[in-house]
């Protein structure tokens, strides 16, 4: 049974998500161009002054729209304000370049135009989230549906799936008029809400879920650990579920060990509910081990995922949890800490006074990253992390309200036996 201070320590803890979000918040209402719906892509503060950076990605625009249902969910906007800044969003959508109705990886603010000269590239993941975003939005407002569900209906991922091998490209260059050479192998890595989304569409077979590789083949020993496991038939399908063990714990790694490969995708998919013996479990390591690195470390606080850095961004990880981890560099990001909030809130409640410690917090929630050995900070605010935090208090303090936005939809709610009927090997 709760005592007193419990309960009164978490009505204080929802009081303090509640405060931060709102914080967050007003970097989307700050940043987004007001005529065509945008969001910037960054926003840094340097001994100069304020640098914004009037781009945007597919992955920028879902952000803001899921922050903007958030927002109202909250009670920090009103319905007719959130629907007034969607309609304006997705009427620039609409006016988009597009190929096959999939969007480039980065446009203009100001006027929605591809900036060709950071490339021209049609990219999985960030159409996945996208897709996600647009779900989210036509569930949450019915007077948005039809369009939104156009605009979805529209992405035909099916261009740059790779039907040979079962797993999609990552992506399509224009200028080039190629596919990219590699492919999205890794199951547990943030491409997979894209992979889930053209199954819940019916634009790939159901059966490309079982053709990534939960841990990447035991001859290929250039990876960081020799997976563990057995094949087990899913649909007719023998996959390999390994496993890799870290602190005596087994865990299906991702491709550099970082948070948001691992719970991203966990944001708008049921996966803790539906995934109790696979991708729910899994992210509940994922989360364990990351405190258990930082420990290890001796660090003040954890939270590794890529992020901003003082210069520029950079790939941070708890390096043991992925397959060809990314470096450690010392630096948390404050997103990783919100995204564990479904599996360790106790253990994020004080993460967050620990980052408050680094003086991470500022007008728009926290900064993007600190090196904990240094304290250094990098004071930036990205739209892709600010994302993920109000996502992730809204799901929290609103029970899963985004998710349950997504599996609403006839998309989210098609694959979901996927998520239920497999078993990774950490049991």
């Amino acid at each position: 049974m709760a005592s007193a201070g419990d309960s009164s320590n978490l009505t204080g803890f929802r009081a303090e998500l509640k405060a931060i979000a709102y914080k967050t918040y007003t970097f989307f209402e700050d940043y987004t161009d007001q005529n065509t719906g945008l969001t910037y892509d960054e926003v840094r503060h340097t001994e100069n002054g304020t640098e914004e950076a009037k781009r945007t990605s597919p992955t920028n625009i879902a952000m803001y729209m899921m922050s903007t249902v958030s927002a109202q969910q909250l009670g920090i906007i009103s319905k007719k304000e959130a629907v007034q800044r969607l309609q304006t969003t997705i009427h620039s959508l609409e006016k988009l370049e597009k190929w096959n109705g999939l969007f480039y990886n980065w446009y203009n603010t100001d006027d929605g135009s591809v900036k060709k000269d950071w490339g021209q590239f049609i990219p999985q993941v960030d159409n996945g989230w996208l897709s996600a975003g647009l779900i989210v939005v036509g569930q949450a407002y019915e007077e948005l549906h039809r369009e939104t569900s156009k605009l979805v209906e529209n992405m035909n991922y099916t261009p740059l799936y790779d039907p040979e091998v079962g797993q999609f490209r990552g992506g399509y260059d224009v200028a080039k008029g190629a596919l990219t050479d590699h492919h999205y192998g890794m199951f547990y890595t943030e491409p997979r809400v894209g992979s889930y989304i053209a199954i819940g569409k019916g634009d790939v077979p159901q059966d490309h879920w079982w053709k990534m590789y939960r841990t990447l083949p035991q001859e290929w020993d250039w990876q960081a650990q020799i997976p563990q496991g057995k094949s087990v038939k899913y649909d007719g399908v023998d996959v390999f579920e390994g496993s890799y063990v870290y602190k005596d714990i087994k865990f299906v790694p991702s491709w550099g060990g970082s948070m948001f490969e691992a719970l991203m995708p966990g944001m708008v998919i049921k996966e803790k509910e539906l995934g109790t013996q696979a991708l729910g479990l899994n992210n509940q390591r994922h989360v364990e081990l990351q405190i258990e690195y930082a420990k290890e470390k001796g660090y003040a606080a954890w939270g590794f995922s890529p992020s901003a850095t003082p210069t520029g961004y950079s790939e941070f990880a708890a390096t043991p949890l992925g397959t060809s981890g990314y470096k450690d560099g010392a630096t948390v990001t404050a997103h990783a800490t919100f995204l564990a909030l479904d599996y360790a809130p106790e253990a994020v409640r004080k993460n967050i006074k620990a980052l408050k410690n680094f003086k991470m917090l500022g007008k728009y929630g926290f900064y993007d990253s600190v090196n904990v050995e240094t304290g250094e900070l990098a004071k930036a605010y990205l739209a892709l992390d600010q994302g993920m935090i109000m996502v992730s208090i809204a799901n929290y303090l609103q029970d899963d309200v985004i998710r349950d936005y997504f599996h609403s939809d006839v998309i989210g709610q098609k694959p979901e036996e996927l998520l239920k009927k497999e078993v990774f090997f950490i049991q």
